[in-house]
């Protein structure tokens, strides 16, 4: 999406994921009605679009999902499936569910087994796994009589900095959810194969529905090298201390660096990273600018010459692609699903570098590399602007969640 950031901003929650806030979106209706089965379409007075008819489903997503003020990225993902999923047969009736996901308090669970109770026996339901994953008590006998599908942006143990008991309580929670419904999506083919191995899934019934991204303008950078950004929640599993200790490292090269991204998720966190950053000096050169939207996001990206993301945990990594779409190299730790988002160019070109995770060392070095070498430069640079052309569009993630809801059961199915 043109001037958003699925991790620019983040949400309270543990597992609540950086958040995206300013792409328009329809009404929300926190009532389902009885499913009217099949809408026709109106037919254009011209006759050049065969007519269309629309099945409905219900989409269960966090509270704040159309909350400007809590950008996240799974945010952005679900909103942006529900515009454009009509375009492929299917009218969107939204659900959001206030509560702190995945570990609601007792009105909320409530509340969301009064959403799922009013909706009628064999209606289709596509739920945010951040919503159903936690909450199998609620979810699975409503999949005895629902055409269920979870939507999985990150497996909720996946979490970075979670007590232990915390994660193996929720992991086993969303191993029960997932082992129950008929169909689950995943961000991208890393994480399903992550999913299928880890939860025992029949790979059969795991999909995957990458993020698109919306061509933007070429970025014009600041001087061609100097100017880093990194587009993330600061959070632990974004590891912002890690590229604090690699800018350390490097201190005598004429780097600046901000960190767009949400300030209140971890506030612990955030008070450790702006010691480490005193600790070394780095104050005037690296700078956290809280969350960025529209204008201020543009103008962020517009600026930088280098993306940077250092993450513990990905499933895909819609800010790299974000950055790609600008014409942006990308240098990003080698997890999950990042390699997937960097990609290739059409003419195999590699408009990123990935090094490995918990090596600040590592990364210090390819940022050497980065302002020593002109022709790597020049040899990113071209490979980020020709995978920005062969980006997929959001109409693509659309189009795979539409046909793996058009495949459910014709009938609910009790847990496998």
């Amino acid at each position: 999406m043109t001037g958003t950031s699925v991790e620019a901003a983040t949400g309270a929650s543990t597992v609540r994921r950086a958040r995206l806030a300013h792409v328009p979106s329809p009404p929300s209706w926190t009532d389902p009605v009885q499913d009217p089965g099949p809408v026709p379409v109106p037919v254009p007075r011209n006759g050049g679009i065969v007519p269309m008819s629309l099945r409905s489903v219900h989409f269960v997503m966090p509270g704040g999902v159309d909350d400007p003020a809590a950008p996240s990225g799974g945010n952005a993902y679900d909103r942006r499936v529900r515009l454009d999923l009509p375009g492929f047969g299917w009218r969107v009736r939204g659900l959001p569910v206030p509560g702190d996901w995945p570990r609601p308090d007792d009105a909320a669970r409530a509340e969301l087994a009064r959403v799922l109770r009013r909706l009628p026996d064999g209606a289709v339901v596509l739920l945010d796994g951040l919503v159903a994953c936690g909450v199998p008590e609620t979810v699975v006998p409503e999949a005895e009589r629902l055409r269920m599908a979870v939507l999985v942006h990150l497996p909720l143990g996946d979490e970075t900095g979670l007590d232990p008991a915390v994660a193996a309580e929720l992991d086993a929670r969303e191993r029960t959810v997932l082992r129950a419904v008929p169909a689950v999506v995943a961000t991208s083919d890393w994480a399903v194969r992550r999913l299928v191995s880890h939860h025992g899934l029949d790979p059969g019934r795991v999909h995957v529905a990458a993020p698109g991204a919306d061509i933007a303008p070429l970025a014009p950078g600041t001087d061609g090298v100097s100017h880093l950004v990194c587009v993330a929640a600061v959070t632990p599993r974004k590891g912002q201390h890690r590229l604090v200790e690699a800018l350390a490292a490097v201190a005598d090269l004429p780097w600046t660096c901000e960190c767009v991204g949400g300030l209140g998720q971890d506030p612990a966190y955030v008070d450790r990273l702006r010691a480490l950053i005193a600790r070394h000096g780095l104050e005037e050169r690296l700078v956290l600018a809280g969350p960025r939207a529209g204008a201020d996001l543009d103008a962020a990206y517009a600026s930088a010459d280098l993306m940077v993301l250092t993450s513990y945990a990905e499933t895909y990594g819609m800010a790299v692609t974000e950055a790609l779409a600008r014409g942006i190299p990308v240098l990003a730790t080698d997890v999950g699903g990042l390699p997937e988002a960097v990609g290739r160019a059409p003419d195999g070109g590699v408009p990123g570098i990935l090094v490995p995770p918990e090596d600040p060392v590592a990364l210090a070095a390819e940022l050497r590399g980065w302002f020593r070498e002109a022709d790597v430069r020049r040899r990113l640079k071209a490979a980020a602007r020709g995978r920005r052309a062969a980006l997929n569009g959001w109409a693509s993630t659309a189009q795979s969640l539409a046909g793996v809801l058009h495949r459910l059961p014709g009938e609910p199915r009790s847990a496998a």
